[in-house]
């Protein structure tokens, strides 16, 4: 009896083991690989690719600074710095779940440099030449934002800090927001965020046609004990319930991987605790790729947005 429950508990520790491998665990060939475009619906179609190559080819050609900033818990992070000029707002781009700065936050890039605004594009933790091999779905990730801002406020001498990020990198941002961020901090952009890890992992399963209750039990006791954290232990919505940085959240009603409602939820949490937000959906828009549905309405929406936080945050008009 010994025996069988001892292989019993052997089986069911390679089963974590296995989940948190495939869920959680990035290998160091994994993030040096230059991701590639999502497939699926929107993503094959001639005209996207064409202008997402385009936008990340443009990426790429422009010179950078590298920067190298440690996390609070000592792993080394890494971003490209693109000044756009002396004393310019700053914007802290972060990407999504196993992609890449420049993949991921290409149309806003464009629009920032476009504007005279300066950028940081990071790597997140166990992705690209940031360290570590754990992702976490922002657990940790909302402090190694902190740390970005700290960083950026102290480098650029209070100029207006806007925090921006796409998928896990949109839910990232807003996970920090409630941290103690630095009061040059004037905005937060959020596109295509998900409401907390432990709900987008539990739509997974559902779509993997498991059983939440069942498995995510599971995938949370794989992050605890092999990954040294809790996957339920932050939430996008409580975050942004309890901020009092103003909020961009943006969304396609199309999104097959994180649902749009999920940012309606966001929003609706952040409304009724008296944040100041604003939720804009784009009819049609794929997961993270807005911009491209409707490139005008959402340069419009980003700039209206910052200039209006960067004018409340220095009491004057604000030119690029």
């Amino acid at each position: 009896m010994v025996n069988i429950i001892f292989s019993i508990l052997l089986l069911y520790l390679l089963l974590l083991f296995g989940i948190y491998r495939g869920v959680f665990f990035n290998s160091d060939a994994r993030k040096r690989k230059t991701p590639g475009f999502p497939k699926g619906p929107h993503y094959d179609e001639p005209e996207t690719i064409q202008a997402m190559t385009a936008l990340v080819d443009a990426m790429e050609s422009l010179p950078y600074e590298p920067v190298h900033i440690r996390a609070a818990d000592g792993t080394d992070l890494f971003g490209r710095y693109y000044e756009a000029g002396p004393g310019a707002p700053v914007q802290i781009e972060f990407h999504g779940y196993r992609g890449g700065a420049c993949r991921d936050m290409a149309g806003a890039d464009k629009i920032a440099r476009e504007h005279g605004i300066s950028r940081i594009l990071v790597d997140e933790r166990a992705h690209g030449k940031s360290g570590g091999n754990v992702t976490t779905f922002g657990v940790r990730e909302r402090e190694d934002c902190l740390a970005w801002a700290e960083y950026a406020a102290k480098r650029f001498c209070g100029a207006p800090i806007i925090l921006s990020g796409v998928s896990m990198g949109a839910s990232t941002v807003l996970m920090a927001a409630d941290l103690p961020l630095p009061e040059s901090v004037c905005g937060i952009i959020a596109d295509s965020p998900y409401t907390s890890p432990k709900d987008i992992i539990r739509k997974c399963i559902r779509e993997m046609h498991g059983t939440p209750g069942i498995f995510w039990p599971a995938v949370r006791q794989s992050a605890i004990l092999f990954g040294h954290f809790d996957p339920a232990a932050c939430s996008a919505v409580r975050s942004a319930a309890g901020t009092k940085v103003p909020l961009l959240l943006i969304h396609g009603d199309d999104d097959r991987f994180v649902p749009c409602s999920m940012s309606r939820e966001i929003a609706e949490a952040a409304r009724k605790a008296g944040a100041r937000v604003r939720l804009e959906i784009f009819p049609g828009g794929a997961h993270g790729i807005s911009y491209l549905t409707d490139v005008k309405r959402y340069t419009d929406t980003e700039m209206d947005f910052i200039e209006s936080c960067i004018q409340k945050k220095e009491q004057k008009p604000w030119q690029s």
